[in-house]
């Protein structure tokens, strides 16, 4: 892993990149960023690992369906300043790829807001585009899968991704950034050096 590499391709393709040793490092940096903001934040077990609901709750107003369940706050994240994610995979070459079942978080990730934040750990990083993908559909997805115990192959079997047709299927759309996008805020890569999520 070569996450010098990786900075340097984020920054080239016009993302703002902040890197940080720990994961309580980032935090403290995500905290102070935008106080007096409504932050939208889509599903990731980074995220909620780093136990920055309650962080970013402090100061601002946070609309996370994992907290408050429900449409309106789905709709309320996807409307507002500032979202916050994760990736399900990052290449070294600098691509981003999320894999999702309902669109809430690819969505809005790509939607137009004055900071879209991609927080993202050491583990999701791969060397090139096609092992990113790789990672994205063989590991995170399964594990996700599992995490919501849904009836597919790859959450009772192999770990692996098996392109089922189950109706419980959670691989259902993909997001690939090469660059920000256009028409958007800031969009901004936070790089961690520790293992978080899946």
């Amino acid at each position: 892993m070569d996450l010098d590499r990786l900075q340097k391709n984020l920054t080239r393709a016009g993302f703002a990149v902040h890197r940080f040793p720990t994961a309580g490092e980032a935090k403290a940096w995500l905290t102070r960023q935008w106080k007096g903001k409504t932050i939208g934040v889509g599903g990731s077990m980074t995220l909620e690992g780093m136990g920055l609901y309650e962080a970013l709750s402090q100061e601002n107003t946070v609309y996370w369906h994992w907290h408050t369940p429900g449409q309106a706050t789905l709709d309320q994240a996807a409307q507002a300043q500032v979202y916050l994610t994760s990736a399900n995979a990052l290449a070294e070459t600098g691509e981003l790829i999320n894999i999702d079942g309902t669109g809430n978080r690819v969505s809005a990730a790509l939607g137009a807001h004055e900071v879209v934040c991609y927080v993202v750990g050491q583990n999701k990083v791969a060397p090139t585009l096609d092992q990113a993908l790789w990672r994205a559909r063989n590991i995170a997805a399964p594990l996700n899968a599992r995490r919501l115990k849904r009836e597919t192959p790859c959450a009772q079997g192999e770990l692996k991704c098996h392109d089922c047709k189950s109706p419980q299927r959670i691989c259902n759309g993909l997001s690939l950034l090469w660059r920000p996008m256009g028409g958007a805020g800031e969009t901004v890569v936070v790089l961690v050096e520790e293992d978080l999520g899946y």
